[in-house]
């Protein structure tokens, strides 16, 4: 047996990593989720609700209690000098039939106390139809 000195041979350990195979494993995975995730990302079908602008016809029947940005309840155009009065007054309007709707108007400054009231007073008289009036958004917006 000779040894061979500065010839490589056979039996040296080769220092390198060979990465392609590793390359081609990714590659195949990367394909394989980029199909399967649409398929298994599949969500409930809901008919989802479109915005829309109700236009409300105000009717002679109906009953319009307004706040103003002091709290200040408005039965129509008459002040209400309190809550007993109001709730007396929705006591003879929940006896029609049929029942007329409390429609409240309340401004965009006022505290909720002021529309609280309105809703505490028209339970307590057996009211059931009552509505917020608000405006309706801007075109385009």
């Amino acid at each position: 047996m000779a040894m061979a000195v500065g010839e490589s041979s056979d039996d040296d350990v080769i220092s390198a990593i060979n990465t392609t195979p590793l390359v081609d494993v990714m590659l195949v995975l990367l394909i394989i989720f980029l199909i399967t995730i649409p398929v298994v990302t599949t969500s409930i079908p809901v008919s989802l609700p479109k915005e829309r602008v109700e236009v409300r016809e105000t009717k002679p029947e109906n009953v319009i209690i307004s706040v103003d940005p002091s709290g200040n309840i408005y039965w129509y155009d008459a002040r209400m000098p309190n809550t007993e009065a109001l709730v007396a007054k929705l006591k003879e309007v929940s006896k029609k039939d049929p029942q007329p709707e409390v429609q409240v108007r309340g401004d965009t400054s006022s505290r909720y106390e002021g529309v609280g009231k309105i809703l505490l007073a028209c339970q307590r008289a057996g009211i059931t139809k009552v509505a917020f009036i608000t405006e309706p958004p801007p075109l385009g917006g």
